[in-house]
């Protein structure tokens, strides 16, 4: 069970890294990825940990669900797709930018008052797109614009000043960090700015997993169980189509995951397990591999697992290899690998 205390921040070191998956060719370990992984129980201990899972560490949007839960505990009224969009980094697709603009509008506000930076969609193919038809960055399309849009509806709702609600010492983002170490059940060890602007908390990995399992596993009506559940119904609008983390929390009946720049996923399940990865060097194709044999060690049928083993490894156009997960992690993999 979870204590009801906050511990001591985590220390800032050096992450102590281990190896979390291997890059195979031909049968030959070509590369190794190094990273941290923590799997942890419904009874909150840990089942498995690689790496260092206690270092400070930025989760970066992997943290987003927290802070949508902040944002419910401190007045924000939304539910379903626009509570989802809250907690996203989105592929900048029209279903997105027209929540965003919903969510202004029901603040009374504006594209203009957005402080995030102007960026062009996510998502290449919708990047390709806008670059095609001469359409220019903006804060709407960039893939924080509904958590911003979010943030602003709160500072609206509770009184608070809108121009500086990214400031550190602003009413939100003070009662964002308290949530954030509520949650993760530990002070926070450094606060920075995350690409969007918004301030960025340091916690650890073995937190950020505690802050994600008590999030699915909290009663329902609670602002948690409300993030969750819009999340997990809405999965699309907290990232977009054809992203990953969609395609896993559809094939992983109530798991809530979302992913974070950096090589950063969290993912957990009702009954409180929960698996958070870190890869060391930020590659984004060890992910979810790791991730996916993270919870099949926490006891997720491998079979709903499988098409997130890795995108094979092509010599010529044809398949020669594959990113495995060691074996620590993964003692019998989710796919045969060259």
């Amino acid at each position: 069970m979870y204590s009801s205390s906050v511990a001591d921040p985590p220390l800032i070191r050096e992450p102590l890294h281990a190896p979390v998956a291997h890059l195979i060719r031909g049968g030959v370990v070509e590369g190794i990825h190094y990273g941290s992984v923590v799997v942890l129980g419904a009874d909150g201990q840990v089942q498995l940990q690689l790496g260092d899972i206690e270092a400070a560490f930025y989760p970066r949007s992997a943290l987003k669900p927290v802070q949508a839960v902040a944002l419910v505990r401190a007045g924000l009224p939304l539910d379903g797709e626009l509570l989802s969009l809250t907690a996203a980094s989105h592929s900048g697709e029209e279903r997105h930018l027209a929540g965003t603009r919903t969510i202004l509008e029901l603040a009374g506000l504006t594209e203009d008052h957005l402080r995030n930076v102007t960026d062009m969609p996510f998502d290449p193919v919708v990047r390709d797109e806008w670059i095609r038809t001469g359409r220019l960055p903006s804060r709407l399309a960039q893939n924080c614009s509904g958590k911003h849009a979010a943030m602003l509806y709160t500072c609206k709702l509770n009184g608070w000043s809108l121009e500086d609600y990214l400031d550190p010492g602003h009413p939100l983002q003070q009662a964002i960090a308290e949530i954030v170490e509520d949650l993760t059940g530990q002070r926070i060890a450094r606060t920075t700015v995350d690409g969007c602007g918004a301030p960025l908390f340091s916690v650890s990995l073995h937190g950020l997993a505690r802050a994600a399992a008590r999030i699915t596993s909290a009663v329902q009506g609670t602002p948690e169980a409300r993030v969750a559940d819009a999340m997990r119904e809405h999965a699309e609008m907290a990232s977009g189509s054809g992203r990953d983390v969609a395609a896993l929390m559809r094939a992983v009946p109530g798991l809530l995951a979302k992913d974070g720049f950096e090589g950063v996923q969290v993912a957990a399940l009702p009954d409180g397990r929960a698996v958070a990865v870190k890869i060391a060097d930020g590659a984004n194709r060890a992910r979810v591999p790791v991730a996916a044999a993270g919870l099949a060690r926490a006891g997720v049928d491998p079979a709903l697992l499988a098409e997130f083993a890795g995108e094979a490894l092509l010599g010529g156009g044809e398949p020669v290899g594959c990113v495995r997960p060691v074996r620590a992690l993964d003692p019998v993999p989710l796919t045969a690998c060259a």
